[in-house]
């Protein structure tokens, strides 16, 4: 199809239909090609037979086929990693939390999956040589636990300017599932205005949980959570950054033997997220972290430490 760089260049797609694409979302030919005819339709108003050319025309473009795993290595040369502060850690998830990949924390209460959230939202705007991404953080706050000056004692702890650091950290406050679904769909601007390189989500279901309540309403909550799940991995495929959700537990009554803990949202939380990290308190301001699911890592677990600094070695 030549050389189709800009939505312009799509056929069928004049100056205002490429208006009205960008303003939905779509802003480069790679979105489209990528992108669902559901989601075209509700997003543009289009009928479904224009907006299934579109795609076609936007993958035809992008030439999106087979490649060799060879090309794909080429690829992986491109995902970041950011430090978690601690040495330990980052060698259990494979050297740090990676980009264009959803990673899973979740725990009990009060373990310490918000303070290391805080932590990666400072150390992803450190240089690369320190483990960091020189980039900024959106976080969706949506049990109201973001502190910024909990942010701010970590970023000196690290050697960064602490005004500078809190200005790094983009912070939005969802009331309702629907609104924090909102606040990722319309995340596509301040990604590419700020150098976004790290998406949190603190916490990813307990909206859901308290507003889809009781067996006859899991589908329902089900289809909504995969739906976010899908935005998640789409913004992290195109924009080559990381997400991080932090996850509520439940208990398993019907498990006889061993930790009862379970991850809220079932399969379709596991299947998307790539690393799945479980953490328990241990001694003190001691914590150890599982990782209990990993495309290409053996499960393990390793100890660190939470203090007043952040999080440490042990």
């Amino acid at each position: 199809m030549g050389d189709v760089k800009e939505l312009e260049d799509l056929p069928g797609v004049g100056s205002t239909t490429a208006e009205k694409l960008r303003e939905s979302g779509f802003k480069s030919v790679e979105s489209i090609a990528v992108a669902s005819t559901g989601e075209l339709v509700d997003a543009t108003g289009m009928g479904e037979s224009a907006a299934k050319k579109l795609i076609n025309s936007a993958r035809n473009a992008m030439d999106m086929g087979f490649e060799t795993a060879g090309e794909l290595l080429k690829k992986r040369a491109e995902v970041g990693k950011i430090t978690t502060g601690s040495k330990q850690l980052d060698a259990l998830v494979g050297g740090g939390i990676e980009t264009r990949t959803i990673t899973e924390l979740y725990s009990r209460f009060g373990v310490g999956k918000t303070q290391l959230a805080f932590q990666l939202s400072v150390n992803v705007q450190l240089p690369v040589e320190k483990g960091g991404l020189g980039g900024s953080t959106l976080y969706i706050d949506t049990e109201g636990t973001f502190r910024p000056e909990r942010v701010a004692q970590m970023a000196k702890a690290v050697g960064l300017d602490e005004d500078e650091a809190l200005d790094n950290v983009f912070v939005g406050r969802a009331f309702s599932s629907d609104h924090q679904m909102l606040l990722v769909e319309k995340a596509e601007d301040l990604i590419t205005e700020n150098n976004v390189k790290l998406i949190i989500v603190d916490s990813l279901t307990g909206l859901f949980r308290a507003e889809y309540v009781g067996r006859g309403a899991l589908a329902g909550r089900q289809q909504k959570l995969n739906r976010h799940m899908h935005t998640l991995r789409k913004l992290a495929d195109l924009n080559n950054l990381a997400i991080l959700v932090t996850n509520q537990v439940m208990a398993n009554p019907g498990l006889l033997f061993g930790d009862p803990t379970t991850p809220i949202g079932g399969h379709i939380v596991g299947h998307a997220s790539a690393y799945r990290v479980y953490l328990r308190k241990s001694k003190e301001d001691k914590r150890i972290a599982r990782l209990v699911d990993s495309p290409c890592l053996p499960e393990g677990e390793c100890i660190f430490r939470v203090t007043e600094n952040g999080i440490e070695d042990v």
